[in-house]
């Protein structure tokens, strides 16, 4: 039996779905949950609902909801307890990236972070494939199932944004992914999603990153502040990669009480997951992938270092620029802009 087989399997044994998101949900996790809500749906389940814990601060990931008419209700609002079934889909376990109670085990999980799910009904989690997205074309097509318009138009943007346009190590897979989703896809929604406009907190997020940058070799910390904006840190990731000769950049920014960290790399001798948890691990839940990785640290004893924001904002920069310089063995230079 096949793995798509699998799952419809154990969805025709429900009669509720609760598919969850992990926290501030990017396309490839959306994404994925539509077409695990449409797959439920073709097995004859009824009752289906999409969660998510966090918010959706990028404003892509915004449009991505709006435009898409994603109906969606906040994990704090779930009742988990009345579905006969819960899936995570991008993401592996309860307390980690997700607002959902450690003593939450997921029936189905389907993901492509290295992560083991532990013992669950269904489990599919691929390491070697470069997005969740491309796990569930698959499964769609295995399956039969109608990939309507709009549904292919969110899979292909998430195949998009995921691997950044196909340059960020995207596998063979996610090209035939991409191919089987053209037909189907609306173009012009997938050009509107890529206009969306900044808002003007990540803006002056992504613009103090900037400013505070500091570099070690080809390697650069910088910190985005106190923002509401979490989606800024990636952005802001991506954005100072741009700078010639640095090729590692981690952003840090303190949101509502944590540090929340991401990092990026092009490295091919940095895996920048692996760097994050040499770095950071006995301080909060890090992690990720070669290329790309992020994390939460909560403020604890940090928050009592200081009086204010900036005096705070001075503390952490010290210990975290450290920290991640120290785990990519670049304690010995000297900082530089």
């Amino acid at each position: 039996m096949s793995r798509a087989a699998e799952l419809a399997e154990v969805l025709e044994t429900a009669d509720s779905l609760a598919i969850v998101c992990h926290d501030n949900p990017d396309p490839d996790c959306l994404a994925s949950a539509l077409a695990l809500e449409a797959i439920a749906l073709d097995r004859g389940l009824e009752d289906v609902t999409i969660a998510y814990g966090g918010e959706i601060s990028h404003q892509q990931n915004r449009a991505f909801v709006n435009m898409l008419s994603i109906s969606l209700e906040h994990v704090a609002d779930v009742s988990l307890d009345d579905y006969d079934c819960i899936a995570f889909v991008d993401h592996t376990r309860s307390g980690s990236n997700t607002e959902v109670a450690t003593s939450v085990v997921p029936d189905i999980v389907v993901d492509h972070h290295p992560d083991d799910p532990g013992n669950v009904t269904f489990g599919d989690v691929r390491t070697e494939y470069g997005a969740t997205a491309t796990i569930f074309v698959e499964y769609l097509e295995e399956l039969a199932v109608e990939t309507t318009t709009r549904l292919a138009s969110a899979l292909l943007f998430a195949l998009h944004r995921e691997r950044l346009d196909f340059v960020r190590e995207p596998t063979r897979r996610e090209y035939e992914a991409a191919l089987a989703l053209y037909p189907d896809a609306d173009l012009e929604i997938l050009e509107q999603l890529y206009g969306s406009a900044f808002s003007p907190g990540t803006l002056d997020a992504i613009g103090r990153a900037i400013a505070t940058r500091k570099r070690r070799g080809s390697s650069m910390v910088a910190s985005a502040g106190k923002t509401a904006e979490t989606d800024a840190l990636p952005q802001a990731a991506d954005y100072l990669l741009n700078l010639e000769g640095v090729d590692t950049v981690l952003v840090y920014g303190i949101v509502d009480d944590a540090i929340r960290i991401s990092g990026r790399s092009i490295d091919p001798r940095v895996h920048i997951g692996n760097a994050l948890v040499d770095g950071f691990d006995e301080l909060g839940d890090v992690g990720g992938h070669h290329d790309m990785a992020g994390g939460r640290i909560e403020l604890g004893l940090f928050g009592d270092e200081a009086d204010d924001t900036e005096e705070l904002l001075s503390f952490v920069d010290g210990r975290l620029t450290r920290r991640f310089f120290d785990a990519l063995n670049l304690d010995g230079e000297d900082a530089q802009r």
